[in-house]
């Protein structure tokens, strides 16, 4: 920090996730895991363990479940190649995903972790406010709580680790909008939704499961105008409210769906920033990556920052 390498550092709760590391000294004997001034300690692996221990981390959850993170050196070994696929996604709530790879569309449903369990949830939080508290039993109704929780959290990780398995395995390029998270769970009609998504952890999954196999990941920026874009011939239209999910071009009459045509923009100003500088690139098919803007009278055109490919349209 003193340094000015680092930021202020965050207040970290004792109620938070409970953990502690073992840089060293740790074996694993006859299906136990044997810890320093500790012993050995009955345990269930669920994959076998190769290579050399560096380093071993337990934590405790709230349910009371104890987990070990065991770090390993190994042999590097050979990955199958990628895809060779540049795709788009425009990440959204209805859709948890639309997902343009220039030729096909492909919606992946939004599974609403949080709404499948609310009831439960609700039931389980009730019984808990009508604890005495300090009691043995208000203890028990929090690790029921806690239970449900663990359960919404582990289906989402789950959803996202395969989608983001699915999509890195079929792709070479991935590009997302950098959305405004903080800004957008302000709304207090969409908040809970947006919390419960998980899009943050889902770019997450896609940049290290990318990293791993040499492949990219390009992040546009949050002003692009995806949406209000006409992917056929880069008209940008001035207005274009949440509600509004189909719209026709009216420069070209081009009937859009309003995020498989934001999907397409986001592909085509990703492959735009993976080319910058080298001409007017086309794809092999003939089609130019950087047509010239639409101008008309009474709307601003699309700037330099925004051509999109006249040959992808939906």
């Amino acid at each position: 920090f003193f340094e000015g390498r680092a930021k202020f550092p965050r207040f970290k709760s004792k109620h938070h996730k409970q953990s502690i590391q073992y840089p060293q000294s740790v074996t694993v004997v006859n299906q136990n895991l044997k810890v320093p001034k500790i012993g050995e300690i009955p345990a269930i692996f669920h994959r076998e363990i190769t290579g050399t221990i560096k380093t071993v981390t337990i934590s405790k959850t709230p349910t009371n479940k104890y987990f070990a993170s065991i770090l390993c050196e190994v042999e590097a070994t050979e990955l199958k190649e990628l895809g060779d696929k540049i795709i788009g996604i425009d990440l959204g709530l209805k859709n948890f995903a639309i997902v343009h790879d220039g030729e096909s569309v492909t919606k992946y449903a939004n599974p609403k972790h949080l709404k499948r369990h609310q009831k439960n949830l609700a039931r389980k939080q009730k019984k808990l406010s009508r604890k005495t508290q300090g009691s043995k039993s208000r203890a028990e109704s929090k690790k029921n709580v806690a239970k449900v929780h663990e359960r919404i959290a582990n289906s989402r990780q789950d959803f996202l680790h395969k989608l983001s398995r699915k999509l890195v395995n079929e792709s070479q390029v991935i590009v997302v909008e950098n959305l405004n998270v903080k800004g957008m769970v302000k709304n207090r009609k969409l908040s809970k939704a947006i919390s419960d998504v998980g899009w943050g952890m889902f770019v997450n999954f896609v940049n290290y499961k990318l990293q791993q196999r040499s492949g990219k990941l390009i992040e546009i920026g949050r002003f692009f105008p995806s949406s209000k874009t006409c992917s056929c011939c880069g008209y940008l239209v001035d207005e274009l409210p949440l509600d509004i999910r189909e719209w026709h071009c009216p420069n070209c009459h081009t009937h859009h769906d309003r995020d498989e045509n934001a999907a397409l923009n986001i592909r085509n100003e990703g492959i735009r920033i993976l080319t910058e500088g080298g001409g007017n690139p086309v794809f092999a098919d003939g089609g130019c990556v950087s047509p010239p803007a639409c101008k008309s009278k009474g709307h601003r055109s699309v700037n330099s920052e925004a051509y999109t490919d006249p040959i992808r349209a939906v």
